[in-house]
């Protein structure tokens, strides 16, 4: 049996509401050798979610707990996973490379389309396409895998061998893309350009911190991306061998969990309330990361791009991060706010597609005033809640529904 994260057996509870006036602050920079300038984000970008999220630099409301000192990601997001405010962020809509935290939208696309239990025999023109370099789980042609090895090859090995064999089954690469496109599109992930189901570097291939956090809210929706992505250990499907007796027996291999905040290894200790969901890394991108966790009754998403060099230096930002945002949930007000997909504004009742719903959907102006709690793309069960004058409005009965079903579930 795999190991899941402890965080993943915690219920999730109470929405929060927001203080005081917001204000920007600056933090650190870094450029490669003392020669190279750091790269400047654009002076305008998008500004989905909130007219703040569009200005370059730190956004964060005045009077807030001081952020953590020596920042170097050139983007970063902090969000309440529950309500959807954005409680910091710094350059929330840069497009830069996403390496592999695009798996994140790969799997929100592809896992409601396949039972875990379900095999495939994998042929050799599946595993063709991949980058040189890729990093693999070791999914060899001929083989037979489960649905649910070859997910967990994805999100704990990053394996782009797994990607496309899964791509494979989804009627190829190509088809793939563009599903994972109008996906995107779906979720008003704006900053976002899918180029490789992977995120194995490619010219134009881009995405935002902000649109990484949509990625992981959404697939947080859907029961089995939280166990691929909360699992730390695993055995995976090897070849087959005989024993002395003659008989064929299927070898396995332990496979372990890359995201070092969910693992705890190199030298980096696991993270008090982790689970999950998604790390990276590739030449363009540098380090990029993208958690979950919950404490006290809270839960939290926090992205991490482009940090400076360094094994852990994406770990050790992120776990500040986390940690001012559980000491600034419900102190701060939110800068802005994780809107709710399209689709989800068009099938809402009258009631929920007031003023906050409507909301969501703003590109200028100050941050909006709508969040949302999402259901798998597979059941499209999304349902917005209005928030106004600093206090949540609870549409209906909905605190029972988020509390059943965002983000983590009861028990396993």
């Amino acid at each position: 049996m795999p190991k899941t994260s402890p965080a993943l057996r915690r219920p999730a509870v109470a929405l929060l509401s927001a203080i005081a006036l917001m204000s920007a602050t600056p933090v650190a920079s870094y450029a490669k050798d003392k020669t190279t300038p750091a790269p400047a984000p654009p002076a305008t970008m998008s500004t989905v979610g909130g007219a703040r999220l569009g200005i370059p630099g730190t956004q964060v409301s005045a009077g807030a707990p001081a952020l953590p000192k020596n920042l170097t990601a050139r983007s970063w997001i902090v969000a309440d996973a529950e309500s959807g405010d954005v409680l910091a962020a710094k350059n929330a809509h840069w497009k830069q490379p996403p390496a592999s935290t695009l798996k994140m939208l790969f799997a929100d696309t592809v896992i409601p389309k396949f039972p875990q239990t379900m095999s495939y025999k994998v042929a050799s023109s599946d595993l063709d396409g991949m980058g040189e370099g890729s990093s693999l789980v070791g999914i060899k042609a001929g083989l037979t895998y489960t649905v649910r090895d070859l997910w967990l090859g994805v999100f704990l090995r990053s394996g782009n061998d797994a990607v496309h064999v899964l791509s494979a089954m989804n009627h190829g690469v190509d088809r793939t893309v563009l599903e994972m496109r109008a996906r995107a599109a779906d979720l008003q992930a704006d900053d976002t350009t899918v180029v490789t189901p992977d995120g194995y570097d490619m010219p134009g291939q881009d995405s935002s911190a902000y649109d990484l956090t949509l990625f992981a809210r959404a697939g947080l929706q859907n029961a089995d991306f939280r166990q691929y992505c909360s699992t730390v250990s695993a055995q995976f499907p090897g070849d087959w061998k005989k024993t002395k007796g003659g008989k064929k027996v299927r070898g396995t291999f332990a496979i372990q969990n890359t995201d070092r905040l969910l693992s705890g290894i190199d030298g980096v200790s696991p993270y008090q309330g982790i689970a999950g969901v998604k790390n990276g890394y590739t030449t363009n991108a540098g380090n990029t990361f993208t958690g979950v966790a919950q404490r006290g009754g809270r839960t939290l998403l926090v992205t991490v791009m482009h940090p400076a060099p360094g094994l852990n230096e994406v770990y050790k930002e992120a776990s500040s991060l986390l940690d001012w945002g559980f000491a600034a949930s419900g102190k701060v007000a939110p800068v802005g706010t994780l809107v709710p997909p399209k689709s989800a504004l068009a099938t809402a009742s009258p009631t929920a597609t007031g003023s906050g719903a409507a909301a969501g959907t703003q590109r200028g102006g100050g941050p909006t005033e709508a969040s949302a709690v999402s259901g798998s793309p597979a059941d499209g069960a999304w349902t917005a809640l209005g928030i106004a004058g600093g206090s949540v409005v609870v549409v209906g009965g909905i605190v029972l529904l988020v509390r059943r079903r965002w983000p983590l579930p009861k028990q396993w």
